[in-house]
């Protein structure tokens, strides 16, 4: 990848808001020494604080970053620092240094042994008994799901509000046991319902929508064959990727990248990033992970735009995709956003396919910020969505009053902030 990218796509590469400040302050030339790029990789040696010297490589072709720094961000700030210098022109050709020439060889051997064991993994899968056996476990698992539900509700909420984590976390024990492995994170996810104002609500709430899932699953063979995918993925089974790359829905479109939210978890990260189709308007969910203290896939920044075919998992409202061919990367101009009713109409369209879906991406023109109980987003038409709580400083600073292009990722608790453009200027991320 020879074409240096522009500011903004560099500062899309930030995890949030506050990495893209500090690369501000490692940007600066006179705190590196032994710059250099080529074609595929960057790297450079920045000051750290007092005697420390922190190594800092880029592999251009994901992109890819490594820094000897202690910062657990991926790309930390020195490695954005970095990538500011290249993108002004301030770092030239040469040589890589052995350090870099080793780490980019041992990670091209890391994704061939990856290769070899997903090819595996997916042979293993595909076997009838494997199949029959795991099948036979989950049927088992959701029966007991199925009753524990009912106890549940037998029992009444009140009880439920004093019971401690362990009363769902065994339960998701059981489930992961029964090889329901998506379900398990939903039951967990119970115990971190806020105990408050309309909690009892809340909570069963969410019991229905698990008793649905359980119903639809022991009737699948009566549902639509999107549904019943969907169902399926939302228990824990998985498509494979070769075969979403073979027989997904494919959709070619210039995408834009809208935000970018990484999640941690006990064992994963999970970095979500949203796209939009500026022709089709559709919109998409790239995901992907890694374990604690290992980078994520940065190839999709946040306020550049991919000229790119998706392929879309299967399911009664596609939104999961991977990059099946990607032609160019560009700088975009702000996206067009659309009114929250409009957006809200998507929505309750998705939902009524999918009623599992538990967020969906808004891309919304024109809005304001304002007060009442809480901050929102306003609208011309006077219709607002509560934001949830965010530190609002950078969001006003970025407004200052006008309205704004604003990105977020919408769920049943409110919008969570993840991007805006105002005025002339370019991405921001919040």
């Amino acid at each position: 990848m020879s074409d240096r990218w522009d500011r903004g796509q560099v500062l899309g590469l930030a995890s949030d808001a506050a990495s893209a400040k500090a690369a501000g302050s490692a940007s600066k030339p006179a705190k590196w020494s032994g710059t250099g790029c080529d074609g595929d990789a960057l790297w450079g040696e920045c000051e750290g604080s007092g005697r420390s010297v922190y190594r800092a490589s880029v592999d251009l072709s994901e992109p890819a970053f490594r820094c000897s720094c202690p910062s657990r961000k991926f790309p930390c700030k020195h490695a954005l620092g970095l990538l500011l210098l290249w993108s002004d022109g301030t770092v030239r050709e040469g040589p890589r240094p052995g350090w870099v020439a080793e780490w980019v060889e041992q990670r091209q051997e890391r994704a061939d042994k990856a290769q070899e064991r997903k090819q595996s993994t997916a042979a293993k899968a595909r076997d009838p008994k494997t199949a029959e056996r795991r099948e036979q476990r989950v049927d088992g698992g959701l029966a007991d799901l199925d009753q524990w539900l009912r106890d549940q509700v037998a029992h009444g909420l009140a009880q439920a509000e004093k019971a401690p984590y362990k009363l769902w976390d065994d339960a998701a024990r059981r489930l992961v046991d029964a090889q329901a492995g998506a379900l398990a994170g939903q039951v967990k996810g119970l115990a971190a319902i806020p105990r408050q104002a309309g909690w009892p609500d809340r909570l069963l709430e969410e019991y229905a929508l698990l008793r649905l899932l359980v119903r639809a699953h022991q009737r699948r063979e009566k549902l639509p064959a999107a549904l019943r995918e969907t169902v399926r993925s939302r228990i824990g089974f998985t498509v494979q990727q070769e075969d979403v790359l073979r027989a997904g829905e494919r959709v070619r479109d210039r995408w834009h990248v809208i935000g970018s939210r990484d999640v941690p978890q006990e064992q994963l990260t999970t970095r979500r990033v949203w796209l939009r189709g500026s022709v089709t308007g559709r919109p998409a969910l790239v995901l992907s992970f890694a374990a604690p203290g290992r980078p994520l896939d940065a190839s999709l920044m946040v306020g550049t735009e991919i000229n790119a075919e998706l392929a879309f998992y299967p399911g009664a409202q596609p939104l999961r995709a991977l990059v099946a061919d990607r032609l160019e990367t560009a700088s975009a101009s702000r996206p067009g956003g659309v009114t929250i009713g409009a957006f809200l109409d998507e929505y309750a369209t998705a939902l009524g396919r999918d009623p599992w879906l538990d967020r969906w991406p808004a891309l919304l023109g024109g809005v304001r910020l304002a007060r009442a109980g809480g901050l929102q987003a306003v609208d011309e038409h006077g219709d607002a969505l509560p934001l949830l709580p965010v530190e609002p400083w950078r969001l006003l600073a970025v407004s200052g009053g006008e309205p704004v292009t604003f990105a977020g990722e919408w769920s049943r608790r409110g919008l969570r902030p993840l991007a805006a453009w105002a005025g002339d200027e370019g991405v921001v991320i919040l």
